[in-house]
């Protein structure tokens, strides 16, 4: 997920990043590569390239249920945000507003304590310790130092690095991927990997997408809007949409390649290579010493503007609930940039370990919000909706103590839930939730 960006009340205007007097497929594609940059960040790059390797022959069918939850439901989010117009606080609070404040909160400071710091831990993996011996925290303390800065002097330089990072990126990324495809290592003996739609889905998880596009639609409508205040509802709408579907190919086309590619490492990389060591891996094979250098600072840039974002964003929500009050926006950059510094000197690894009860919690229900809110406002009365979410947070709790310590439910209780086994005992009861009280409920609300 990256530069979850708050809607603000901030005097300061937006960046001037895209005009939208004519509809062109110009404005388009700028618009869309402004919304890829909100995407794009380190669990992008780093996860596909393991799974495929874990995966190898069957890297299709990982990548089938990778890009149900990190590209499909991303998207569902955008057009969610197409059609509500509004910002994060309008997905949720058709429940109550105590409800979607508490979720809000809830959001933004996962996003400082596991996203955040994880960029840390990537640049130091991958773009530090590689070249310097320097000790993780010195990393993370220099790193938070400098968001901390920029957050405070409210730069424009994440986001004109964003602009024009992510093409660079995005050139460097399809060269790598497409020297394996023309030269790929020799092949080694095909290994499985036991429910790997299933292993996918859930890896597509720490990606953080889904809780991106609900901050970052709203980021982008407010843009849209401040520069281009004659635009209509309706051609907001299609902007926005066809922007994320833009987007959506793009991750969709990123991804697929990722995990071939990696599928295609495993006589490279050794068994208990890390995922920041494997993409490093990829690079040295396919670009060579240098290209991994250029890969490696690349991503260093990108995952310190998705911190920035992060950390920028958080402070906007907060000041906005205190009365615009500059010390509470000052107070949350301060304990944003602390809590990167405490995790951020963890290896990614343990991040991503420490990332899964929370998202195993967290993800069902913004999955769920983010459908609800896509389907038209006859489809979603309130008491339907509340419906829905409670089933869904009821049930997510049996995949939330599974993952902190697998084992724990085995009662006769728990275990009959479908797909239970497979981390997914809510997706059945919130189906059958908004089915059957649809019949009971109809379209009075």
């Amino acid at each position: 997920m990256n530069n979850l960006i708050a809607v603000s009340d901030d005097p300061e205007p937006a960046p001037r990043l895209f005009q939208f007097s004519a509809m062109s497929p110009r404005s388009i594609l700028v618009l869309g590569l402004a919304l890829f940059s909100l995407f794009f960040g380190a669990g992008n790059l780093i996860l596909p390239p393991q799974l495929g390797w874990r995966a190898e022959s069957f890297w299709w069918v990982v990548c089938l249920g990778f890009c149900l939850s990190a590209v499909v439901v991303p998207m569902f989010g955008i057009l969610a945000h197409a059609r509500l117009q509004g910002t994060m606080f309008d997905f949720a609070k058709k429940v109550s507003t105590p409800f979607s404040l508490v979720y809000c909160f809830l959001v933004y400071g996962i996003a400082l304590a596991l996203p955040s710091p994880r960029t840390a831990a990537v640049t130091h993996e991958m773009a530090i310790a590689p070249f310097i011996g320097t000790p993780p925290l010195a990393t993370s303390l220099v790193y938070f130092g400098l968001v901390f800065v920029l957050v405070m002097n409210r730069s424009q330089l994440g986001s004109l690095i964003g602009k024009y990072l992510t093409p660079v990126i995005l050139a460097v990324l399809l060269l790598l991927i497409g020297s394996m495809l023309f030269w790929p290592p020799e092949p080694e003996t095909a290994r499985s990997l036991s429910q790997p739609f299933t292993v996918g889905m859930l890896e597509g998880y720490q990606t953080f997408d889904a809780i991106g596009a609900i901050v970052g639609g709203g980021v982008i409508l407010v843009s849209l809007g401040l520069e281009n205040p004659g635009l209509d509802f309706s051609q907001r709408f299609r902007a926005v949409a066809l922007s994320g579907v833009f987007v959506g190919c793009c991750l969709l086309l990123l991804y697929m390649g990722l995990m071939y590619s990696g599928s295609l490492m495993t006589s490279v990389s050794p068994e208990g290579v890390t995922r920041t060591e494997l993409l490093s891996d990829l690079a040295r094979f396919t670009l060579g010493p240098g290209g991994r250098i250029f890969l490696s600072v690349l991503i260093g840039l990108a995952c310190f503007t998705t911190a920035v974002g992060v950390v920028t964003g958080s402070a906007d929500y907060v000041r906005s609930r205190f009365g615009d009050s500059r010390r509470a926006y000052t107070l949350t950059a301060i304990a944003g940039c602390l809590m990167g510094v405490l995790f951020g000197q963890l290896p990614v690894a343990d991040i991503i370990a420490v990332a899964l009860p929370v998202l195993m919690f967290i993800y069902p229900l913004t999955i769920v919000l983010i459908l609800l809110n896509a389907l038209p406002l006859s489809w979603t009365p309130p008491r339907l909706f509340r419906l829905v979410v409670a089933t869904t947070l009821l049930f997510s709790i049996p995949d939330f103590v599974e993952s902190l310590r697998p084992g724990w439910i085995t009662g006769p209780m728990v275990r009959w839930i479908p797909l239970q086994e497979q981390g997914l005992a809510w997706l059945l009861p919130a189906a059958t939730a908004y089915i059957g009280g649809k019949f009971l409920i109809g379209r009075q609300g």
